[in-house]
């Protein structure tokens, strides 16, 4: 994650905010009044997003002092001061709204990452993201499940060959099953790992004959993962998706697999509340 990439995201949301200004704040706050800010947790949970939130400050005012006290992948309690900010009060207003976003979504994202970690712990096992993420946020997003302990899976279509079902559903047209589709990848001239996502045990077995680099479970059922598990060879990687919740995420790790990919940490990740607020009266700056 490069600091240009999150700049970039950071910027849009800005523009979103006060690309025109900020009409409230700009009429009634004087340009000279300085003061402090915090931000504090206002429910339990796991922060991330704070050192995004300190950019978004610190770019569009950059004497703007910012204090991160707790640190992102950090549990924080209801009443913490994650941040402290002290600068001019027109900019630390301007900004409140669009740091907050990432602080709430971001935290969300790791609030919920930690709870399915702790659903597999002492197993070994681990716990992924997948793409479904929100357009143009897949890399901050990402980076709140790992924050959190999690595992950043297949960032785009580029960083290794996944066969999924529409894409042999596709080559079925033309007579090529699961054992061709991955001998076939395998010719790929950057030796990119492969990948088949598979739903049947029929499909695992065929998928075993050509040896990938590791197979996806999509959709199987706990008894089907199990004997997936028992005939698919120590040198194929097994990753579980699909269906997962916290309430059968355990029993999925139990079978045996090595990741288990949860697209719900990013699509579906309630946030977690913070607010800014001034603690202390403000005074006019010299």
């Amino acid at each position: 994650m490069s600091q240009s990439q999150i700049e970039k995201i950071i910027d849009n949301a800005c523009n979103e905010d006060f690309a025109r200004g900020d009409v409230t704040t700009e009429t009634l706050i004087p340009s000279s009044l300085a003061g402090r800010a915090i931000i504090v947790a206002k429910q339990d949970g796991v922060l991330a997003g704070a050192e995004v939130a300190k950019i978004v400050f610190v770019k569009h005012d950059p004497t703007m002092e910012v204090e991160i006290l707790i640190e992102d992948g950090k549990r924080v309690k209801t009443g913490d001061v994650i941040m402290v900010l002290n600068g001019r009060v027109i900019n630390i207003l301007k900004c409140e709204r669009t740091a907050l976003n990432f602080i709430t979504h971001l935290s969300g994202i790791a609030s919920l990452t930690a709870k399915y970690i702790s659903k597999v712990d002492g197993l070994n096992v681990s716990l992924a993201d997948t793409r479904k993420t929100i357009p143009g946020m897949r890399i901050l997003e990402k980076y709140a499940v790992y924050a959190a302990g999690g595992k950043s899976n297949r960032p785009d279509l580029a960083c290794g060959i996944l066969i999924k079902d529409n894409h042999l559903m596709a080559l079925s047209a033309k007579g090529i099953g699961v054992k061709e589709a991955i001998e076939k990848a395998k010719t790929n001239k950057s030796k990119l790992p492969v990948t088949i996502e598979v739903n049947t045990l029929e499909q695992v077995a065929q998928a075993i004959e050509a040896a990938p680099n590791s197979i996806l479970l999509d959709n199987m059922s706990i008894a089907d993962m199990k004997k997936a598990v028992d005939i698919i060879p120590e040198t194929i990687k097994i990753e579980a998706s699909g269906n997962i919740n916290l309430d059968n995420v355990r029993e999925v790790a139990m079978t045996g697999v090595d990741v288990i990919s949860v697209g719900a940490l990013t699509h579906s990740a309630p946030a977690l509340d913070f607010s800014l607020e001034f603690p202390v009266q403000q005074q006019a700056q010299e």
